[in-house]
């Protein structure tokens, strides 16, 4: 495997640990607001079948995304990517 195949997979990997923890976040605040999955989507208007792809780290979300929840729990952006 070459020096850029390696890096690349390095990347990919870490990519997926952000997207582990973003959904790890976005799921501890829904519980905290006390929000059905379905409740979020609805506040954020996204589909409500895409929740759950976000809180199992399954979903590469946009910045438009990350600022539509984040309105959705009525906090900033560094508050929903705090401890990153």
């Amino acid at each position: 495997m070459s020096v850029v195949q390696l890096s690349t997979k390095l990347q990919l990997r870490n990519m997926d640990g952000i997207s582990v923890k973003f959904g790890q976040r976005v799921k501890e605040l829904r519980l905290l607001k006390g929000y059905s999955q379905e409740k979020l989507a609805e506040i954020a208007d996204l589909d409500r079948t895409y929740i759950p792809g976000i809180e199992a780290g399954k979903r590469n979300v946009s910045l438009f995304v990350v600022e539509k929840i984040s309105k959705a729990f009525g906090i900033t952006i560094s508050e929903l990517l705090k401890d990153f």
